[in-house]
């Protein structure tokens, strides 16, 4: 089997399942179909970068594709070394490591297909629902009746466990006055995490970390920088509240990094940063072998498949925002996502959103 054709677009589709969010209302994708020889297709994306950034972003993922034309789709490893050899020796980041993302997801589409199952089981197969987490609906632009209200909703809707953000109050007391907020919103029995997106500096990380002791917080995201390893791990030392952090990082050298200097408690690894599910479920294991769990960051619909193939897997992160790519895609019900049975990731493009979002670049 051999890979023979490609398809990109660019396309601008609405975030309509996140109000508020940071970054407007719209986001751009690079969707991608690879075709094989005898007929399958695989499809991934990729994005997640500043719309500045969408036909540069659309040309890599066109320069990296023409390159794996007439390659053995099955071959990942194979594939990937080439193209992050081609795109750039030496550490990945940026724009090439978001394209081969999208690709190798695309190749993991094609692998499921070709053999007829779903892909968390090719990838290991641990379970066939994973927990998950409302995020990407509590942003530090909403005021406290805003944060009672919508965390509320968010408990009628069944989800059990939700993300909100801290970082942007001036005072420390109006920080713990917007966690104090959360908690008595949704009471004692959801699980809360806090995003910071890196807002602190290590000593603000910690006075403030350690009021978080009394509410319970599931895990502090991502308090000061991504780079600051000795930083992040004073901050783990000094609270009770375990540190997610991970999603800024390219590839997968920064984990061992964050994980051998005891940066972190929870490893978070984001699909595109990382380089697509081959990569991703690398550092998932490297976890394991620490003791660690680990968590998503962002694409639920693709992450599923990895974080139901490993036992020390944690949760989804359920953010949206890639969801009007798809005709379906599988859904919360009650802080819970059962995988999809079909072969491959159990995804189909809905091209009339994709042709009405299409951009001219």
């Amino acid at each position: 089997m051999k890979i023979v054709s490609y398809t990109t677009q660019a396309v601008r589709v609405p975030r309509e399942h996140a109000p508020f969010a940071k970054g407007g209302d719209e986001i751009d994708f690079v969707t991608l179909t690879l075709r094989t020889d005898d007929g399958i297709e695989g499809i991934g994306y990729a994005g997640f970068a500043p719309p500045a950034m969408t036909a540069a972003l659309h040309a890599a993922v066109d320069g990296l594709c023409a390159l794996a034309v007439g390659m053995d789709p099955m071959n990942t490893e194979e594939i990937g070394s080439r193209l992050f050899r081609v795109g750039g020796s030496g550490s990945p980041a940026g724009l090439v490591t978001r394209a081969i993302s999208s690709i190798d997801v695309a190749l993991w589409d094609i692998k499921g297909k070709a053999l007829g199952q779903p892909v968390y089981k090719l990838l290991g197969g641990y379970r066939d629902s994973v927990p998950t987490y409302a995020s990407g609906f509590l942003w530090r632009s909403f005021d406290l009746d805003m944060l009672t209200s919508h965390g509320k909703r968010l408990v009628d809707e069944g989800f059990m466990s939700m993300k909100f953000r801290l970082g942007a109050e001036k005072t420390i007391a109006a920080e713990v006055a917007r966690l104090r907020t959360m908690r008595d919103a949704v009471g004692p029995d959801v699980e809360l995490m806090i995003d910071i997106n890196q807002l602190w500096d290590v000593n603000r990380a910690i006075t403030i970390g350690r009021e978080m002791r009394d509410y319970g917080i599931t895990w502090l995201e991502d308090p000061t920088r991504f780079d600051d390893f000795r930083g992040l791990a004073k901050i783990a030392d000094a609270l009770d509240t375990p540190i997610a952090a991970g999603e800024y990082v390219y590839g997968i050298a920064p984990f061992r990094q964050l994980i051998e200097q005891k940066s972190i408690d929870i490893v978070m690894v984001d699909l595109l940063r990382v380089g697509g599910i081959t990569q991703w479920m690398k550092v998932a294991h490297m976890a394991e072998a620490y003791n660690l769990p680990v968590v998503t960051h962002l694409a639920p619909e693709v992450l599923v498949h990895a974080l139901a193939a490993v036992p020390n897997g944690m949760t989804v992160e359920y953010m949206p925002w890639s969801f009007p790519l798809f005709k379906s895609v599988p859904l919360a019900v009650d802080g819970h996502i059962d995988l999809p049975q079909t072969p491959g990731l159990g995804l189909e493009f809905d091209e009339d959103v994709l042709s009405r979002g299409a951009l001219a670049l």
